[in-house]
């Protein structure tokens, strides 16, 4: 009778150690820096994801995620690997992030990839970051901007804007757009006067305004962050009287610089990925019950890799990250049962019964073999103070 009583509490504690069993999944993006004013969104559009598939009771047959969050500060590629390692010995299955390009290329190359961590960035956009040697471990559900600068400047073209000078911030982001849109634009019959570079952190634009307004042209493209280098560009430019229309990358759209600049921004215009489809319709209504703005940049995509991280987790039955690296095409593409926002209970259920699922998501992703999805973009512009959307460019 005692072993028998003794093998039923055995029993019970390990179904309680199951039903209390947590995931570990990091959160990594600039909570400081020159876009912080735009990843509390995304940080939290990333977490309706999780807790959607916590709280379903259905990732592994009762397991819940916990998030750790980090700071890339966007721009200290030492601190955000600092910040990757202790994430990575603390025991996180994947990596929700990073967000800007150089510190993203840093981590996948000096923390994640070594130590074999699935990485899913939702905003790095870099050309670059399509060749890297990550061995199959780094995703990202935001195109990549060698799509994204040829939108930019056949956008800009078909505004009638036909010279441009260039600035851009000093980084594998900015030289790499400007790279792709300054060909775009000549190529479609612009003329670029000046290309030139910014550093972040300063205090005075005037020299390099000074630089590129003397070249002339019809607007100045602003590539960059609009917590930093971009912003202080555009008030010295406006300052000066060297440029009123300014065309945007998307690292510069976001309310808190439409906020900061006033009613000189109205009518300047630029892009960032993002779609109108059925699950960005979807995401709305998930978004907004979480208390985010499904409108803010990137929040879509951080949905969409918090997600595509817990499906993967569940497909293959395990939080072992080569379990995780090994199943996020096989839950994001087709081909399965097309799964949208908030249908993550949905999905864990037909993975568990040993189904497939196609995750489209809000933005509608589809992975190539380099783990780049292809996206389509929206055009913004500014009017009455707030940024609007004008159409989707695919």
């Amino acid at each position: 009778m005692k072993k028998l009583l003794l093998a039923v509490v055995v029993s019970l504690t390990t179904i309680s150690s199951v039903t209390l069993a947590e995931v570990k999944v990091g959160i990594i993006l600039g909570f400081t820096g020159p876009i912080e004013s735009l990843t509390p969104a995304m940080r939290d559009s990333a977490k309706i994801a999780f807790a959607e598939v916590s709280d379903s009771g259905n990732l592994l047959g009762g397991e819940t995620i916990t998030v750790l969050e980090g700071d890339s500060t966007c721009v200290d590629a030492a601190a955000a690997t600092a910040v990757a390692e202790s994430q990575v010995a603390d025991g996180v299955a994947a990596i929700m992030g990073a967000d800007c390009s150089g510190v993203t290329g840093a981590i996948a190359t000096n923390v994640a990839v070594p130590n074999g961590v699935p990485m899913i960035s939702p905003s790095a956009t870099s050309p670059g970051l399509s060749t890297i040697s990550d061995h199959g471990y780094f995703f990202r559900t935001a195109p990549s901007d060698a799509r994204g600068g040829e939108v930019l400047a056949q956008i800009t073209l078909d505004r009638g804007v036909n010279s441009v000078a260039i600035t851009y911030t000093n980084n594998d982001y900015g030289k790499g757009l400007a790279d792709v849109y300054e060909a775009a634009f000549k190529k479609g019959g612009g003329e670029v006067t000046a290309v030139a570079s910014h550093e972040d952190g300063k205090a005075d634009y005037s020299a390099e305004v000074g630089v590129l307004g003397s070249a002339g042209g019809d607007a100045l493209v602003v590539i960059g962050y609009l917590d930093q280098g971009g912003k202080g560009m555009i008030e010295a430019s406006l300052d000066s009287g060297a440029f009123d229309l300014f065309v945007l990358s998307d690292g510069m759209i976001g309310q808190s610089i439409a906020d900061a600049i006033g009613a000189d921004l109205n009518g300047s215009f630029g892009s960032l990925p993002g779609t109108q489809s059925a699950g960005a319709e979807k995401f709305v209504d998930v978004a907004a019950a979480g208390g985010v703005d499904a409108s803010a940049p990137y929040a879509p995509e951080s949905y969409d890799a918090a997600a595509i991280i817990s499906l993967a987790i569940q497909a293959g039955g395990s939080a072992d990250r080569s379990s995780v690296v090994a199943n996020i095409k096989g839950v994001a593409n087709a081909p399965g049962t097309k799964i949208l926002p908030g249908e993550l209970s949905k999905a864990l259920e037909i993975l568990a019964s040993g189904g497939d699922v196609d995750y489209q998501g809000a933005t509608d992703v589809e992975f190539n073999v380099l783990g780049d999805t292809g996206g389509a973009f929206k055009e913004m512009e500014v009017s009455d103070g707030s940024f609007n959307l004008v159409k989707i460019r695919n």
